[in-house]
């Protein structure tokens, strides 16, 4: 049942007019932060305020205007994307907490512009989530690129130009060279770009025009990072810590698995892709991604390097429970969406905190660290044991799924890929968790840590404060990771909604 509402419009206005009063009060840090805030909370509220309907079984849309005959330029909230709304309006609230203690602790130059792309950004990834068609949400897809591309340049170093180019040309490449080609192909062959319930392509169409098509999305949706397409990912890591938290744990790279899983659902269908059996192919390519991308992380000794090949790793778990094309793998890859959300922008959260408090960048750097930061490392575990998979978290229940699906699908060697993808993420993270909390802290560490804002030795065991504004956050998304676990009601419900 469809019902007309604005509220999706006003969820894609709402951050984009913080946006504009944040330039316009740039010149009184206090007030232009709080915009932001104000903004974020009243989004999240009018995300909150879908739920209700789309659990009732109803879907919510908005036309704006007419592009094209039959390709309009509006909106429409289902359960997949209301989950991913959620996660994105939440946790921009508490990066931008987050963002205060980190900018400002630093010193960083052009807050305004980054506060300003930030929201513009999250404007985007509003309107990505609520997509009525492949048109709006293409649109939606680059203009996230074109502001998420300031935010990636920030430091305006050497460094920094050169990976935000690389960011640029993959993301605008890809999306120009495949996707593009294969939302025409979807209109020649179907009359439509309409998301639907079950699919849009005729099932008449010939299967090798179908498989090209299938795998135009799949390569040219290069947010999702699947490999060989993933190395934007790890150059983007130039980028301030907010900016990997949020946008790089969240609103880039999840529009990417979201676009993939409405490739799956709503363009193909359950049904039309179990008939051309090129699900298998795409199993393989997702689980040799999960694979790679883990073993790349144990070999980096750069903390964010680490969680950013961590992130293609986990982001191929949503693209390999959508092509399972069973409701078990199905229910694993959205509810990753949220789990790996929370969890990975927690470790992020962790790596800022620690750059402003020690400037220390690699594990090699933190013997001893969580003595002296014993929340953000204690929040690091906790992250950590979801990426993991071990329960109570919420990212072990995304497992779980994935791994009844796997057998559903009778792709039993798929259940051996999460048990070693499992082993090796916890290969890569433990030691850190290891190396914080049992080893002695390096001098240089202990000096770092001692030291005031002048950088005068206080001592050995002079106590040592935690950024507020970047401890307070981190806490709360580490116990959200905990609490997707253990009450994962919500989460489940509007998964039922999208895979019935």
């Amino acid at each position: 049942m469809e019902l007309e509402s604005v509220k999706p419009l006003l969820a894609v206005m709402i951050p984009f007019i913080g946006g504009v009063f944040i330039v316009a009060t740039r010149k009184n840090k206090n007030v232009r932060e709080a915009c932001s805030l104000v903004a974020g909370i009243l989004m999240f509220f009018v995300v909150l305020s879908m739920i209700p309907a789309v659990l009732d079984g109803k879907t919510l849309h908005y036309v704006l205007f007419d592009f094209w005959p039959t390709v309009p330029i509006g909106f429409r909230v289902d359960g997949l994307g209301l989950l991913f709304a959620l996660v994105a309006a939440f946790t921009w609230i508490l990066t931008t907490l987050y963002s205060i203690g980190y900018m400002r602790g630093l010193k960083e130059h052009s807050q305004t512009r980054f506060y300003f792309c930030f929201a513009v950004t999250l404007s985007a990834t509003m309107g990505a989530a609520f997509s009525n068609n492949w048109f709006t949400l293409f649109l939606f897809y680059e203009l996230i690129t074109f502001f998420t591309y300031p935010l990636v340049v920030h430091h305006e170093t050497k460094e920094a130009w050169a990976g935000g180019n690389k960011y640029l040309f993959y993301l605008l490449a890809t999306s120009k060279l495949f996707m593009a080609v294969a939302m025409l192909l979807t209109y020649y062959y179907s009359g439509s770009l309409d998301f639907t319930a079950t699919g849009i392509l005729p099932a008449d169409v010939e299967s090798t025009t179908l498989m090209i098509i299938f795998f135009l999305y799949l390569f040219g949706i290069a947010k999702a990072a699947l490999m060989p397409f993933s190395a934007w990912l790890p150059a983007s890591m130039v980028a301030p810590t907010p900016v990997s938290a949020l946008l790089h744990a969240v609103a880039v790279v999840n529009t990417g698995a979201f676009c993939i899983l409405r490739v799956v659902l709503n363009t193909f269908g359950v049904d039309l892709l179990e008939s051309l059996d090129i699900g298998s192919i795409a199993v393989y390519l997702a689980s040799f991604t999960i694979i790679m991308a883990s073993v790349y992380a144990m070999s980096r000794d750069n903390l964010k390097e680490r969680i950013a090949y961590s992130t293609v790793s986990q982001l191929s778990y949503m693209i390999l429970g959508g092509v399972l094309l069973t409701s078990s793998g199905l229910t694993g890859g959205i509810l990753h969406i949220a789990n790996h959300a929370i969890a990975k922008i927690t470790l992020f959260f962790c790596a800022g905190s620690i750059y402003v408090a020690t400037k220390k960048t690699h594990v090699s750097q933190l013997n001893g660290i969580g003595r002296k930061m014993p929340w953000t490392m204690g929040a690091f575990a906790i992250a950590t044991l979801s990426m993991i998979g071990v329960p109570p978290s919420g990212g072990f229940l995304s497992k779980w799924f994935l791994s009844l699906g796997a057998i559903e699908a009778n792709q039993v060697p798929i259940v051996f890929v999460l048990l070693v993808s499992g082993l090796l993420n916890a290969i890569y993270f433990l030691p850190i968790v290891h190396r914080a909390f049992f080893k002695v802290p390096d001098e240089e560490l202990t000096l770092a840590l001692a030291g005031d804002k002048d950088g005068v030795v206080l001592g050995a065991e002079s106590s040592f404060k935690e950024p507020m504004f970047c401890v307070i956050p981190l806490c709360i998304t580490a116990a959200t990771s905990i609490l997707l676990g253990i009450f994962p009601d919500l989460l489940l419900d509007l998964t039922k909604q999208v895979i019935g």
